[in-house]
């Protein structure tokens, strides 16, 4: 036997802040907008993208260690406030019953 198994593969990414492989489906595609990083939800906007959890903790550690700037190949610093933005009103419409 190959070994193979009849499982479906799932695309797997590695979020930025915490370094953990998921499915690609749980993790927020951000892309490069004129110096501003913006979500891509739908992971259809073109160019580079960098995979996160959409979690503040995630987020920050990101920021902390510029892996916005190395994993999206950006020339300098990166503006996240839409970003950060976007995951603290996911995370409240999240947590609402």
């Amino acid at each position: 036997m190959s070994g193979r198994t009849h499982a479906g593969a799932r695309p797997e990414r590695t979020c930025v802040g915490c370094r953990e492989r998921a499915a690609k489906k749980d993790l927020l595609r951000i892309v490069v907008i004129e110096d501003t990083c913006v979500p891509d939800p739908r992971g259809t906007l073109p160019g580079r993208g960098a995979y996160v959890h959409p979690a503040p903790v995630c987020l920050d550690q990101a920021v902390r260690r510029r892996a916005f700037t190395r994993a999206l190949r950006a020339p300098g610093a990166l503006d996240t406030k839409a970003l950060r933005q976007y995951v603290e009103q996911t995370t409240v419409a999240d947590a609402t019953p």
